[in-house]
C-alpha cells in the first residue's frame, strides 16, 4: 500500500485539520456519544474522497459492532464481515494495521467476503485501526464503488484522520463512563437522602434513636420484600404528601 504523510498536499492537510477541530467541537457539544460517532463517520466519508461509504466499528469487551455508518452500504458491508468472520475491517482490528484492497474482485485474502462485497457494490476498501493509548479500540472502514479508489494521497489523509479521530473517540468514551458514574453517584445520593428523611420521621413520631429508627425501617423493608429506598419514600410521602426530591448533585444533606 503506497502511503505517506508527505503525500498530503497543504490544502488537503488543512481540510483534515479543520475536520478534526470540528469533531472536537462536536464532541464537546453533542448530547450523546452516538451523535458524535455518527458525525465522525459522515466527516470521514466527506473529507477523504468523493462518494465514499464509512463505517465505525468499536470493541466493547469481547464484542465488535458497528456503531455508526455514513450510509446503509457501509453497515451492510461491515455486517458481512461479522457474519463471515473475515474481511478488511476484522483484519485491521486483529493486526492493528491498515488493511487495503484496491480491487475486491481480484482479492484472495478474504475468499468469502470479497465476492459478496463486490455483489453489494463495493470494489475497493481501506480499513484502519483506531488506536488510543496503544490499544486498538475500533476501526474506521472506508468503502468505494470504484476500484483503486485509495491512492497514496487518500490513504495518507485517511490515516491522519483516523489517528486524530481515535483520540477524540477515546475521550468521548471516557466522558460517557464519567456520565454513567455521575448518574450512579446521583442515584446513591438520592437514596441516602430519602432514607435519612424517613429515619428522621420515625425518630420524631415514635421517639426512637437514630439507630432504632433505621433498624425499624430496614426490618420493615425486609418483611415487605421491597427496597429500603422505596419504603423510605412511602414514609416521607405519608408525612409530606408528595414524593421527596433528591438534593442537587454535589450537595450533601445537613
Amino acid at each position: 500500500m503506497d502511503a505517506g504523510a508527505s503525500d498530503i498536499q497543504p490544502a488537503e492537510s488543512m481540510d483534515i485539520a479543520a475536520g478534526v477541530t470540528e469533531l472536537h467541537d462536536v464532541l464537546l457539544s453533542t448530547q450523546s456519544i452516538e451523535d458524535f460517532v455518527q458525525e465522525l463517520a459522515e466527516q470521514a466519508a466527506q473529507l477523504i474522497a468523493d462518494s465514499l461509504s464509512c463505517g465505525i466499528t468499536l470493541r466493547r469487551g469481547r464484542q465488535t459492532e458497528t456503531v455508526a455508518c455514513s450510509d446503509e452500504l457501509a453497515g451492510r458491508v461491515n455486517g458481512l464481515q461479522y457474519k463471515l468472520g473475515e474481511g478488511p475491517c476484522l483484519t485491521a482490528l486483529a493486526g492493528g494495521a491498515p488493511a487495503y484492497s484496491a480491487d475486491l474482485a481480484a482479492e484472495e485474502r478474504w475468499p468469502q467476503f470479497a465476492p459478496e462485497a463486490v455483489a453489494a457494490g463495493v470494489r475497493s476498501a481501506l480499513c484502519l485501526p483506531l488506536v488510543a493509548q496503544d490499544q486498538v479500540i475500533g476501526a474506521l472502514s472506508l468503502y468505494a464503488r470504484g476500484h483503486a479508489a485509495f491512492g497514496a494521497t487518500e490513504t495518507a489523509m485517511a490515516e491522519k484522520f483516523a489517528e486524530n479521530a481515535a483520540g477524540a473517540l477515546a475521550l468521548g468514551q471516557r466522558l460517557v463512563s464519567y456520565a454513567a458514574l455521575t448518574g450512579q453517584l446521583r442515584e446513591s445520593l438520592g437514596s441516602r437522602a430519602v432514607i435519612d428523611q424517613a429515619v428522621g420521621v420515625l425518630m420524631a413520631q415514635e421517639h426512637r434513636t437514630q439507630r432504632q429508627a433505621f433498624d425499624t425501617l430496614r426490618t420493615a423493608s425486609q418483611n415487605r420484600n421491597i427496597k429500603l429506598r422505596e419504603l423510605a419514600q412511602e414514609v416521607v410521602s405519608g408525612v409530606a404528601g408528595e414524593t421527596p426530591e433528591p438534593p442537587p448533585f454535589g450537595v450533601t444533606q445537613p
